[in-house]
């Protein structure tokens, strides 16, 4: 199948464009509550946050990429993207099928004399 890519707009209303470098993997939220967009997939960078909106207009919808609602019904509640390009007010991502992530959790164990400090 061929790559599928989007366009997260809106950034600059978060945190603008300077948090993001090519490669970074964007976690892509339906938005249920929006009460303006009923198609709308929120953007989020872990651990910042929401940084933005997939864009869903046929202004805000580059040439070559999916709108939020061409999206919307290929997943179910959230879905991956990589960073691909970042421009002054956009960003591009592609959409990352079959996806497995690892999650390594590092516990701490603490004698009593070491909680008290």
């Amino acid at each position: 199948m061929d790559s599928i890519f989007v366009a997260v707009v809106g950034v600059n209303n978060y945190f603008g464009t300077k948090v993001f470098k090519p490669g970074q993997i964007l976690r892509l939220e339906k938005d249920y509550d929006n009460e303006y967009d009923g198609e709308a997939i929120m953007a989020i960078l872990d651990p910042i946050g929401k940084v933005g909106y997939v864009a869903n207009s046929t202004h805000t919808v580059p040439l070559g990429c999916w709108s939020a609602g061409r999206l919307y019904d290929t997943f179910e509640s959230s879905a991956f993207a990589v960073v691909r390009f970042v421009t002054k007010e956009t960003i591009i991502a592609e959409i990352l099928e079959n996806v497995e992530f690892e999650i390594y959790i590092k516990e701490e164990i603490f004698t009593p004399e070491e909680f008290e400090d």
